[in-house]
């Protein structure tokens, strides 16, 4: 039970940083200063003073810069860098003392959810902006940043229900991808002319 209450809060933090990279990890940071949660080495160092103060400044631009547009696409293509590299780093802090699980394990599932999730959000902002000109993106990216927050602390003290949580968007996300595919090539077809068949 151990071993999959872990993996649950692993897979729901490492989510969390695929909807906004910094998030997960200052809410680790500051759970851990204030002693309601302990890191081991190295993960400890997340809660260092600089660090917790590097990261809420980066928590603080991304939150600011994602409500601008254009701005807004420059952090999605570098977040898909960065969130796989801070889900793996929370993943193996959540993990920390399951020896059951090999730490590459977790690693690499971490960064799969945290890139599968960074991707589903960069694809559906596109959707969201032609649709609302722009308008929408605001409350959406907020949308983005309180569901990260509320994931973290639910991977934190309730991973079960992160990990529900975390399969209903991926499905929701597969779900919307799948449909904007479709609406997209039936697009392509009509502006080239070719009819599908009935």
């Amino acid at each position: 039970m151990e071993t999959i209450i872990a993996l649950a809060s692993s897979l729901g933090l490492a989510t969390a940083t695929g909807l906004n990279a910094y998030l997960p990890l200052l809410t680790v940071s500051v759970l851990s200063r204030l002693g309601l949660i302990q890191l081991s080495e190295p993960f400890d160092l997340l809660a260092h003073p600089i660090v917790m103060i590097v990261l809420a400044a980066l928590a603080i631009i991304d939150f600011i810069g994602d409500k601008v547009p254009a701005v807004d696409s420059v952090l999605h293509i570098i977040g898909l860098v960065i969130s796989p590299i801070a889900g793996a780093i929370v993943a193996l802090a959540a993990a920390q003392d399951v020896v059951a699980i090999h730490p590459a394990v977790v690693a690499i599932a971490a960064i799969i959810a945290a890139a599968g999730t960074q991707s589903a959000r960069a694809s559906i902002r596109p959707a969201v902006t032609a649709a609302t000109g722009g308008t929408a993106n605001s409350f959406l990216s907020f949308l983005e940043d309180a569901l990260s927050f509320v994931l973290s602390l639910l991977a934190v003290f309730l991973p079960i229900l992160a990990l529900i949580i975390t399969l209903v968007l991926a499905f929701v996300a597969y779900r919307f991808i799948r449909g904007a595919v479709r609406v997209w090539r039936e697009a392509n077809l009509r502006r080239n002319g070719v009819s599908r068949a009935p």
